[in-house]
């Protein structure tokens, strides 16, 4: 009943949570240089959008009509409360709001055609760094201070010392025939061929698989090190641990006292990580979407970011606030069932 209790409240939390997060970031966006107003001012004086400084100053001789019928075009004549409650629920999250950068476009309609790419993209990378992670972990937690340890640190340490885009940009400089005399197993860019529509399914998945590849390795790379190590380290203190002795003392095998009292405890520091599966795709691939020009929620948020695109970017920081706050509570959940034995009761 406790944890029910506890479980309800983190959901009721969510709430203010989000009302909070959302009135910070809508406010920052509506004071930032170079929004819509601006950027349509510059149109109109014929100023590049890269010369901000310039085109603000320029406005200056934009009458003051014609600046406030800018202004009540993008609901800037609207006092603050009021337009943060059209996009809370008139315009549900800003999601039917028209794109900025993209016309006849609204922020859901283009979150929708990439969602799809990143959630293949990013559950992909998800389950893959926790599949080799976590058995290596373990490996090198049994084995420690060893030639295999020792060796794969090495491995370990120099994937976290080279950033992933920087990993993704050697790799498709050398696999990918973007230098001449080099190997061109890969495509250089894109989730499909240009052609994907004409293929039979098999000729489709393997065509995805070249494209995914180096990406997904990439992502593996960045999570590599962390993921390791911290199943190595969890378990290796599990092993120092009373109770491990206690098991041996009675006369329990070794296997016994590591794969049914240690491991299970040892996964609960990774189980942290389990709740953000929910924003895999919408998270942690930003450089990577853009490295190897994938049409993914990364990349739109940097688009929209850069293009100062603030109805897409406040769609999809929405999805991303509401899908990490019930990953967190999940990841709770987790320890839950890894643990019985943990509470939430206050101290």
């Amino acid at each position: 009943m406790e944890r029910m209790d506890y479980f309800i409240r983190r959901f009721i939390l969510v709430i203010p949570t989000f009302i909070g997060i959302t009135i910070l970031c809508f406010g920052l966006i509506q004071f930032v240089p170079g929004g819509p107003v601006e950027q349509v001012i510059m149109q109109m004086k014929g100023i590049g959008a890269g010369e901000s400084g310039r085109g603000v100053e320029a406005g200056a001789s934009i009458s003051e009509q014609q600046r406030k019928a800018i202004e009540a075009h993008f609901g800037f004549d609207k006092p603050f409360y009021k337009r943060y409650w059209k996009w809370l629920v008139t315009d549900r999250l800003g999601m039917k709001m028209e794109s900025y950068k993209f016309p006849n476009k609204t922020a859901w309609q283009l979150i929708k055609e990439r969602f799809k790419v990143s959630l293949v993209f990013g559950i992909t990378g998800f389950v893959l760094s926790y599949l080799v992670c976590i058995p290596l972990g373990i490996i090198k937690a049994l084995k420690h201070n060893r030639m295999f340890d020792l060796g794969s640190s090495i491995i370990v340490f120099a994937g976290y010392a080279v950033p992933a885009f920087a990993f993704g940009m050697v790799l498709k400089m050398l696999l990918c025939g973007t230098v001449e005399g080099l190997w061109d197993f890969f495509p250089v860019a894109g989730f499909y061929s240009d052609n994907f529509a004409g293929m039979t399914f098999w000729e489709q998945s393997k065509d995805i698989f070249k494209h995914m590849f180096l990406p997904v390795l990439c992502y593996v790379i960045g999570n590599f090190a962390v993921l390791t190590l911290l199943m190595k380290n969890s378990l290796l203190e599990q092993i120092s641990k009373d109770y491990v002795r206690t098991v041996l003392a009675k006369g329990g095998s070794f296997n016994r006292a590591i794969w049914g009292h240690a491991l299970r405890n040892s996964l609960i520091p990774i189980a942290t990580g389990l709740g953000s599966i929910l924003t895999v795709m919408f998270a942690g691939s930003v450089i990577i979407e853009q490295v190897f020009e994938i049409p993914g929620m990364g990349r739109l948020s940097l688009e929209a970011i850069v293009g100062r695109d603030y109805p897409v970017f406040m769609g999809i920081l929405s999805l991303t606030s509401v899908l990490g706050l019930v990953g967190n509570i999940l990841s709770d959940f987790l320890y839950v069932l890894i643990d019985p034995r943990i509470t939430f009761q206050k101290s």
